[in-house]
């Protein structure tokens, strides 16, 4: 009679354990990958009790895409403080010598100005001079696609970004900034509204392609001395330009509050933000722009305790080369949740039928998904937090590669996971 029981008890175990909610999830996951024929990984995480609840091929290596800024925003938060470094300055007899030290905020548009900057370099008495002998980068990023050139969402790298390094076009305002306006003509056949040479700052430029909801623009080509001629042509005065390096008893002037960054980085999946918040972080680092020293200080000093070693080279996830597992992005998530305040965290981040990337993303559902998405062709990445109808706090990360089906029927499959975990944990 008691074997009896004992067998009875192992036989309920064993089909609750079969119909657990991390069972059904690993099932639904396999029948989506067989399905889809591609490759997904899923990890849930519980941070209060240090569980993790589903792991499906967590420990594989998947393309992060925009899931990337993630380790971008953690760099930022160790290393930044709560202000934006915008300038290096010293004074030399009657002459302001300056260097960038990366921030992406000046005359950009898409971010909050206080114009701290632009005060500072109009006013200042004595001639301006400028020199980017600290700017150790390329423009483009490893890995990125050439034949993109022209496309808003991959802006040049530089030392010191003047209109987020665009070009746009609208019906009001015509070319901007204007320095470009004699260097563009007008070509009606066009299908877009502008364009751009592949190797020089020639436009084309058609009015009736505009389009309101929408970018019109394109990614000018930077360097040092077209950088001095904006900063004259914006601030109507005269600015130099010199290679003499960078003087160890600079000043630092601060513009914006490093939050107003993060915020479109992460919600808008801003990639020029994310590329020029490495430059800064190395900048506060070691006083030269280059991004393998933000990501080696971040990797080495700050993240030695990862599941996996992430392969990073680039600061937005434009890059194929980059390599992280679910795990990896889950334990990341861990650690800025670890610092920063939730109230705080929360707001930086895309949400579920409420902003950013994710907004049209289960609109019928309370917001309960606070995180970032990411997709390149054939990849799709979503991660984050996720507070489930009973209030618990979850961390979770999805990996998709090399799926060729519509990136809408894997992103459904995901929904309806999500949708599971809210209501069944």
């Amino acid at each position: 009679m008691r074997q009896l029981r004992s067998c009875s008890v192992l036989l309920v175990a064993i089909l609750l354990l079969a119909c657990s909610p991390g069972k059904i999830i690993t099932k639904d996951l396999e029948a989506a990958s067989k399905k889809l024929k591609h490759h997904t990984g899923f990890v849930l995480y519980d941070p209060l009790k240090k569980k993790t609840l589903v792991s499906f091929n967590g420990d594989k290596y998947f393309t992060p895409a925009s899931n990337t800024k993630i380790f971008t925003l953690y760099a930022g938060l160790k290393t930044l403080g709560d202000s934006v470094p915008a300038i290096r300055w010293v004074s030399r007899n009657d002459s302001l010598l300056f260097w960038g030290t990366g921030d992406p905020s000046f005359l950009y548009p898409n971010v909050f100005q206080n114009q701290k900057t632009f005060d500072f370099l109009q006013n200042r008495p004595g001639k301006l001079i400028f020199s980017e002998s600290n700017f150790f980068e390329t423009a483009y990023g490893p890995g990125w696609a050439w034949d993109d050139y022209q496309e808003y969402f991959q802006s040049e790298r530089s030392a010191l970004p003047v209109y987020g390094n665009l070009i746009s076009l609208s019906k009001n305002q015509g070319l901007q900034p204007p320095f470009f306006q004699s260097g563009s003509k007008q070509d009606t056949i066009m299908l877009r509204a502008l364009k751009r040479e592949q190797f020089s700052n020639k436009l084309s430029t058609n009015k009736n392609k505009i389009v309101s909801k929408g970018v019109n623009a394109v990614p000018f080509i930077t360097s040092g001395r077209l950088t001095t001629q904006l900063l004259a042509d914006t601030l109507n005065r005269e600015v130099g330009f010199t290679s003499r390096r960078i003087e160890s008893e600079a000043n630092l002037l601060y513009s914006i509050p490093t939050d107003s960054l993060y915020k479109v980085m992460m919600k808008s999946s801003d990639n020029f933000i994310a590329e020029q918040i490495l430059l800064m972080c190395a900048q506060k680092i070691s006083d030269s722009l280059k991004i393998k020293i933000a990501i080696d200080r971040v990797v080495k000093d700050f993240s030695n305790d990862l599941p996996d070693t992430p392969v990073w080279v680039d600061g937005s996830g434009l890059s194929r080369y980059n390599q992280f597992t679910p795990r990896t992005i889950v334990k990341m998530w861990e650690k800025i949740y670890e610092t920063v305040p939730q109230q705080r965290l929360f707001s930086l981040l895309a949400t579920n039928g409420q902003s950013g990337t994710i907004k049209n993303v289960l609109p019928e559902l309370p917001p309960f998904i606070f995180g970032k998405s990411g997709g390149l062709s054939n990849n799709y990445c979503l991660s984050g937090y996720l507070v489930t109808k009973k209030n618990r706090l979850l961390i979770f990360s999805n990996m998709n590669a090399n799926f060729i089906s519509p990136a809408r029927t894997v992103r459904n499959n995901l929904e309806r996971i999500l949708t599971y975990v809210y209501e069944k944990y």
